[in-house]
C-alpha cells in the first residue's frame, strides 16, 4: 500500500518536529526551554471561558453546529462589526464572512477553492510552512518570492518575472509576518491590489498577528485597501489577540466569490465549529478588547529583554521588525541557522527555530518567540549568554 505522491512533496511539519524534539529531551531528563513555538501561555479571558461553559450546557448546542458551512450568522455579524470598528472595513456578514476552525484551515480551503493542478501560487520566502503544504495538497506549484531585510522583508512585486506572474492564479501574503515580524504599509497593499488586478491573481492575506504591533505601528487590514475585496480575502483568528490558540476559531473575509468557494470546500470537509465555541468567540470580540491592551505591554517588555540581551552579545547592528510575538535574528557570522539552533539546544537546552526551515532566504536567521513566562524567558536568556560567552 502506498500514500499519494502529493504527500511525498511535503516536508515534515516544523512545529511537530520541534515538539517531538522537546518531548524526547524531557523524557531524557533535560530541562528544556522552548522558544520555538508561538503559543501564548497567558490564559484565555474569563468572559470567554464563562460563555463557553454557559452555552456548552445547553443541549441545543450539542447537535451539529448552526450553519455548518459558513458558521452561525451571529458570529459572522460580530466579525463584521469588529472589522468595521477596528479597521474601518465594511463587510456583509452573509456573503463576505466565513467562520473557520482557525486561520490555518482557511489557507487550505483558499487553495482548494482557486487553484487547479499544475497552477502556480506565489508565496514569500521565508514564509509560513503551511502555505507550501496547502499548495502541494492541491497539486499546485509554489513559486518563491524572496523577502529580505534590505526591503523591510516586503516582496518586490516588480521583480517577479512577468511570465511567472502570468502563470500564477493565487498568492499568499502574511503581514505582520511570520517568521520575520515585518509589517506592511498601506502603500504596499495598494501595490498588491494593482499587481493582482493586472495578472488576475487571487490574493490570500493571512493576518492572525494583526493586533500585535509595536513602536507606534497601527493594526492594519489588507481589506482596508481600495479594491482589495475585488482581488482577495483576508484570514484572521482569535488565537493571538485573545489567547485562544487551542480553541481553534478564526474567520475569512473579503471577495464574496472566493468566500463562497471556500465555504463549499469547508462544507465538504468538516461539519462546522461547535456552537459553544462560536458563542465564546462572540464574547471575545465584544467583551475582551482589553486583552489586547493587556498583552501588548507584556510582549513589549519581553521583546526589549531579548533585544537587550543580544545587543550585549554583539548583535548591535540589528533593527528588529515591529510586529508579531516573534523575533527574527541573524545568526552569528558564518554559522548556518541549523548549526546555531543545534548549538543552542546542546549547550543551553533552549529550542529556537532555524531560519532555513522557512525557506531558502531564511538561511542566516533564527526565530525566537515571546510567548513564555518572564521567569522562563530570563532563564533561557541567561543560558544563551553562558553558551555564547
Amino acid at each position: 500500500m502506498q500514500i499519494a505522491n502529493r504527500l511525498n512533496r511535503i516536508p515534515p511539519y516544523l512545529f511537530i518536529e520541534l515538539r517531538n524534539k522537546i518531548n524526547q529531551a524531557i523524557a531524557d531528563g533535560i530541562d528544556v526551554i522552548s522558544l520555538g513555538i508561538g503559543d501564548p501561555v497567558e490564559p484565555t479571558p474569563q468572559p470567554v471561558i464563562d460563555e463557553l461553559c454557559r452555552t456548552a450546557a445547553d443541549p441545543a448546542n450539542h447537535r451539529y453546529p448552526t450553519d455548518e458551512e459558513k458558521g452561525m450568522f451571529a458570529f459572522r455579524k460580530e466579525v463584521a462589526d469588529w472589522y468595521a470598528n477596528r479597521y474601518n472595513v465594511e463587510l456583509d456578514p452573509e456573503e463576505e464572512v466565513l467562520g473557520l476552525i482557525g486561520s490555518k484551515e482557511g489557507c487550505h480551503h483558499f487553495i482548494l477553492a482557486v487553484v487547479n493542478p499544475g497552477e502556480t501560487v506565489l508565496m514569500t520566502d521565508p514564509g509560513y510552512p503551511a502555505y507550501r503544504a496547502s499548495i502541494f495538497m492541491a497539486d499546485g506549484e509554489p513559486h518563491n518570492v524572496p523577502i529580505t531585510g534590505d526591503h523591510g522583508f516586503l516582496p518586490q512585486l516588480a521583480e517577479i518575472p512577468s511570465e511567472v506572474a502570468k502563470r500564477a492564479t493565487a498568492m499568499f501574503l502574511n503581514y505582520p509576518n511570520n517568521p520575520t515580524g515585518a509589517t506592511a504599509t498601506p502603500e504596499f497593499f495598494a501595490e498588491v491590489v494593482e499587481f493582482a488586478k493586472a495578472y488576475d491573481i487571487a490574493v490570500c492575506h493571512d493576518n492572525p498577528y494583526s493586533e500585535i504591533v509595536f513602536e507606534g505601528e497601527t493594526p492594519l487590514s489588507f481589506l482596508s485597501t481600495p479594491g482589495a475585496k475585488e482581488v482577495g480575502v483576508e484570514l484572521n483568528s482569535l488565537s493571538k489577540p485573545f489567547n485562544m490558540t487551542g480553541w481553534r476559531i478564526g474567520m475569512a473575509m473579503g471577495n464574496p466569490e472566493l468566500i463562497a468557494g471556500m465555504a463549499k470546500v469547508k462544507g465538504n470537509t468538516d461539519s462546522g465549529i461547535f456552537n459553544a465555541i462560536q458563542y465564546a468567540g462572540i464574547a471575545a470580540l465584544t467583551k475582551c478588547q482589553n486583552n489586547i491592551e493587556k498583552m501588548l505591554p507584556i510582549y513589549t517588555h519581553r521583546r526589549e529583554r531579548v533585544l537587550n540581551t543580544f545587543k550585549e552579545l554583539g548583535w548591535d547592528h540589528y533593527d528588529a521588525p515591529k510586529g508579531t510575538f516573534y523575533l527574527w535574528l541573524p545568526t552569528p557570522d558564518g554559522m548556518s541557522s541549523v548549526d546555531f539552533a543545534t548549538l543552542m539546544f546542546e549547550k543551553a537546552a533552549v529550542v529556537i527555530a532555524p531560519g532555513a526551515s522557512y525557506g531558502e532566504y531564511g538561511e542566516g536567521y533564527f526565530r525566537m518567540v515571546l510567548t513564555v513566562p518572564d521567569k522562563q524567558l530570563d532563564e533561557a536568556l541567561n543560558r544563551i549568554k553562558k553558551a555564547l560567552s
